[in-house]
């Protein structure tokens, strides 16, 4: 079982890019109520590299890990959509992409400290 604090990372991990994959599809695949089909199992296979993550206590969100678990044509799709929802959080999501960078830069100096 996994200890609180890890878990809440977890599902706080999966909300973000549930929700950046959501800003994407709006922007890339309007008419659909909700996530396209495409989006959708985007979606999914994101939330189940973060459940089976091996590095979940040492790490805040996959941009921050070494090993890459994304088989490469996801791991293509998911970058697509990180570089277009990225700039966009703040306007949609102001609360969790302020969180999110503020997070990130920790855990990068974090990183660059242990080397």
């Amino acid at each position: 079982m996994l200890k609180k604090d890890v878990k809440s990372k977890v599902e706080r991990e999966k909300k973000i890019v549930g929700q950046m994959i959501a800003v994407y599809c709006r922007g890339h695949h309007p008419g659909y109520d909700g996530l396209c089909p495409s989006c959708a199992r985007l979606r999914e296979y994101a939330w189940q590299r973060s459940d089976k993550c091996p590095f979940k206590e040492s790490k805040t969100f996959c941009s921050n890990c070494k090993v890459h678990c994304y088989k490469p044509q996801m791991r293509e799709e998911i970058k697509k959509v990180m570089k277009y929802s990225g700039p966009r959080m703040i306007f949609y999501h102001p609360v969790t992409a302020v969180r999110h960078v503020i997070e990130t830069l920790k855990e990068k100096r974090r990183i660059k400290n242990e080397n």
